[in-house]
């Protein structure tokens, strides 16, 4: 992980922005490793969305929309845009990051024989989309095998890669485990080819750099409510013009389309925004701006030391599988107890005030359930928690294994 140089005087106020904000964001004594669930709201999200329905109670839902116009329409992709480094006009808001997905993949024009390419860490809602593509489109699905040290294998997608590639998803940080994939380089050796890269960055956003400008992806979509620390409700994506331009029609809502004639409409917009609906929750989108005001003024990248203090916090633990394949990591820790069921460990921990959470191995299917991993406990640290929260971790966890 890396962090912008700052001049001291900035780091020094940036510090105490987030010092007063950790302070303030948990109730008690809680510790909150779930991140990679949902992110704990700053105080300054929570009053964006009350005080947005407030306005709607007091002056009318449209009357309210109106008033905070330039947030919700043009503040919020500004401040986007700058997160992940990419055009405003590419820019879209949905209500999950898994809509954000289907309204792009499932309408990718492809043909039959067209060779899609995905990885052991997908997700499984994106990989029931891939087969919906399929079905579909009869285009073919290949799995881009991995190193023995759990690495995507660059080699074997370089002396593969050919025109006959015609989309290639890759998850930046996967769901049910902590690797990160190398999706710059993988976009450079994309580059050449006429292939749609597809980013999946709803576990990277907020905990690692994001820029769409260095991976060299035409999709990436990601949630508000992990390490953005947004409400639920929140998602996004980024789509290229050309990638747009070439999506199977399908609807157009009233916000970008005008009907001409009972046979014929036009679509007046031809932002990122033509993929939107027209209505949404406007509270939460307010919300989504705060959490983005909020990261843009923190240092969200430098606290690396307490996310290898939590990994070695499991790998001490008696009895404990870390499930942590290739070699460069994020701050999420899974692991599974030889003895202690998964969601015992969880029960355990929530009784001391800490969250983790139980996973599936059937939602990252072709690493997780192929390894023989059905379920699993996920732990992850975000900016906010300190090393004397994950020895306090530590310890709860050995106890809650302890025979």
């Amino acid at each position: 992980m890396r962090d912008t140089v700052l001049d001291p005087a900035t780091q020094a106020r940036r510090r105490a922005a987030e010092t007063a904000d950790a302070a303030t964001h948990r109730a008690g004594d809680l510790i909150h490793l779930n991140t990679a669930g949902a992110g704990l709201m700053p105080d300054a999200v929570r009053r964006a969305m009350t005080e947005h329905i407030e306005l709607e109670a007091a002056l009318g839902c449209y009357e309210a929309e109106e008033l905070r116009g330039e947030v919700l329409r043009e503040e919020v992709y500004r401040r986007l845009a700058r997160v992940l480094e990419a055009p405003e006009q590419d820019i879209a808001l949905f209500d999950s990051a898994t809509r954000a997905w289907c309204a792009v993949v499932l309408r990718l024009p492809l043909r039959p024989g067209d060779r899609v390419w995905t990885t052991p860490y997908e997700y499984a809602g994106n990989l029931v989309s891939l087969l919906s593509l399929r079905a579909r489109t009869g285009c073919r699905i290949e799995v881009v095998p991995t190193r023995p040290d759990g690495d995507l294998d660059l080699e074997w997608m370089a002396r593969h890669i050919s025109d006959s590639v015609a989309l290639v998803s890759v998850p930046h940080v996967p769901t049910g485990c902590g690797i990160v994939n190398p999706v710059e380089e993988i976009g450079r050796l994309l580059a050449p080819y006429r292939c749609v890269y597809a980013v999946d960055a709803c576990q990277s956003v907020g905990q690692l750099p994001v820029s769409v400008a260095r991976i060299g992806c035409h999709v990436l979509t990601g949630a508000g409510r992990k390490f953005l620390r947004g409400p639920r409700g929140t998602g996004f994506a980024y789509v290229a013009r050309r990638v747009r331009e070439s999506l199977v029609p399908e609807f157009h809502d009233l916000h970008v389309a005008r009907v001409d004639s009972p046979s014929s409409y036009r679509v007046e917009d031809d932002t990122a925004r033509s993929l939107e609906l027209a209505e949404r929750n406007l509270a939460a989108v307010a919300g989504l701006d705060a959490a983005l005001e909020v990261f843009e003024t923190g240092t969200p990248f430098a606290h690396r030391e307490v996310f290898d203090a939590l990994c070695a916090a499991v790998a001490q633990t008696p009895g404990v599988e870390v499930i942590r394949p290739g070699t460069t990591h994020s701050g999420i820790v899974t692991f599974r107890h030889a003895d202690v069921p998964p969601e015992v460990v969880v029960r355990r921990l929530a009784a001391e005030r800490i969250n983790v959470w139980r996973i599936l191995g059937h939602h990252t299917p072709l690493y997780m359930a192929e390894r023989g991993v059905e379920t699993a406990v996920r732990a992850s640290a975000h900016y906010y928690n300190t090393p004397d929260e994950i020895a306090v971790f530590g310890r709860a966890l050995r106890s809650a294994v302890a025979p």
